[in-house]
């Protein structure tokens, strides 16, 4: 079994690019709004994420105007980046993070397809 998922997993890696960040992270004012609630960062944080995630301003442009590195701005994004994606799942799942061979994670990867194929035809 192991031996055609991970043939499986091999031939798919093969032909398909892996996309780390297809679409920029973008929240409407009321997505963001629900994000913020109760969640303890600075004004300069929700300054810095508002701007990435509702106006679409580039990280790069507030890390030159407020002389903060990169990684910095990105973290002050990500805070409430996973704040929303916190509040934002269905009910009845969870999220799960896990470092797993290849090939299982080509499997809970598809696993993960499908609920979101079978979320949205529930729509």
């Amino acid at each position: 079994m192991l031996g055609g998922s991970h043939r499986l997993f091999s031939q798919w890696a093969r032909t398909t690019k892996w996309v780390v960040q297809s679409m920029k992270k973008r929240l409407t004012d009321a997505e963001f709004q629900e994000a913020i609630k109760g969640l303890d960062v600075g004004s300069q944080t929700l300054e810095i994420a508002r701007g990435v995630l509702i106006d679409g301003k580039p990280q790069k442009e507030f890390a030159a105007s407020l002389g903060l590195s990169k990684g910095a701005i990105s973290q002050a994004v990500n805070r409430v980046w996973a704040a929303h994606e916190e509040k934002s799942l269905p009910d009845g799942y969870v999220r799960v993070s896990a470092v797993l061979p290849e090939y299982r994670a080509f499997i809970v990867k598809k696993w993960a397809e499908d609920a979101t194929k079978q979320r949205q035809s529930k729509k």
